[in-house]
């Protein structure tokens, strides 16, 4: 019965893709990002590759290995009908609360920096935090687009509360602030969207800011380390503050035309992380302000065409879905860049489709597929 709805899926997605709505656009201004983060983690990482690994390709050919795995995932499901994730969508919830809890136990998950957030397997790592972001927007879709009739019945609050509520304790316990609070944001603006009343919304937003406040200044010490760097960075200019300084100056050093590709110093061990969270700096440094706006203006784009295969959506739950994945992209991204440019206490989120990282890489073009499936299913009177 599954392989006999699975091949239906495909045969019907390949007869829609010939009916051309299929976004053509869309997939080029992924393909585009994707590619300036190819060159980007190149121009970042082959110098400490060779210093440190004796292989200057080593974070390059990864990243080639997973760029190809995703877009190949995210072709194979735009073929298929987004409506099977509805159908699906416990399953899916039970697999990622499943690695969730894996990536806890002590000899499964790979501790780095004294967070426990990977599992290794065949020489690569896997970062199931980043697959539970996507399945609370397929499973936060799926419950509210069926009781779109209830309002604001208490079980329409409730239960999308308890479940990415339940989703933010796991990746907590990593621990992982940054991506508890994009879990947190999801589904506030999901509630919103699903037209929830704003009273309740607002409401439980302004309940959750002490429990973040809480876990910041009684939680995880680093965190408060954090927000001290954050509002003063000099204060501590050697240690907890150098990276964001370095940030700094390489913005600085970028100009309005930047350095040039490949150019850049400061990713010459000044600023860490620079293949990952901060590879923002180095656009900044090599690529100048035009590089900055440029990078702008294709996350504005991507999250255009996003919202208007939401707004084009067949039903509610494909309407979430599509901003669901929008938000999960354009909101991390937004993170990102404020915390590389000093408006943000650090977080640790990687910037969509740019960084070095096969897990955020793949999950996020495999969002990319979903939201060209629901682009191919347009609601009759607004094609």
């Amino acid at each position: 019965m599954i392989e006999s709805g699975f091949r239906s899926a495909v045969s019907t997605g390949i007869g829609r893709i010939q009916r051309d709505r299929f976004d053509y656009f869309l997939l080029s201004i992924v393909m585009i990002l994707v590619g300036a983060g190819v060159l980007m983690i190149y121009s970042t990482s082959y110098i400490p590759a060779l210093k440190e690994l004796g292989d200057k390709l080593y974070f390059l050919r990864r990243q080639l290995l997973f760029m190809g795995l995703g877009f190949f995932l995210c072709l194979v499901t735009a073929f298929l009908d987004y409506r099977l994730l509805s159908r699906y969508s416990s399953f899916i919830l039970l697999g990622v609360v499943f690695l969730l809890i894996l990536v806890l136990i002590p000899g499964v998950g790979t501790r780095v920096g004294g967070s426990s957030r990977w599992i290794r397997a065949f020489g690569f790592s896997f970062q199931p935090t980043e697959l539970a972001k996507l399945a609370i927007v397929i499973v936060l879709a799926n419950y509210l687009g069926k009781t779109e009739s209830q309002s604001d019945n208490k079980a329409r609050i409730m239960i999308p509360l308890g479940l990415a509520g339940g989703l933010a304790f796991l990746i907590l316990l990593q621990p992982d602030f940054g991506s508890a609070v994009v879990i947190g944001i999801l589904l506030l603006l999901l509630w919103t969207i699903a037209g929830v009343s704003l009273k309740y919304v607002l409401g439980l937003g302004l309940l959750a800011l002490p429990v973040a406040v809480g876990l910041v200044v009684f939680g995880h010490g680093y965190r408060m380390r954090r927000v001290m760097v954050f509002l003063d960075p000099w204060s501590d200019p050697e240690g907890s503050g150098f990276q964001i300084i370095q940030s700094f100056v390489a913005f600085a050093h970028g100009g309005f035309l930047g350095q040039g590709l490949g150019e850049g110093s400061q990713k010459l061990f000044f600023l860490p992380e620079a293949h990952t969270d901060f590879i923002f700096s180095v656009i900044g440094e090599e690529l100048g302000f035009l590089g900055v706006v440029a990078l702008l203006l294709l996350y504005l784009v991507f999250t255009q065409r996003g919202i208007r295969i939401a707004l084009k959506a067949p039903d509610l739950f494909a309407s979430l879905l599509a901003f669901g994945i929008v938000i999960m992209v354009s909101f991390q991204a937004l993170l990102n860049m404020g915390v590389v440019l000093g408006v943000l206490p650090t977080k640790g989120l990687t910037l969509p489709f740019i960084s070095y990282g096969g897990t955020s890489l793949v999950v996020n073009l495999i969002g990319v597929g979903i939201l060209l499936s629901i682009g191919l299913h347009p609601h009759p009177s607004r094609k």
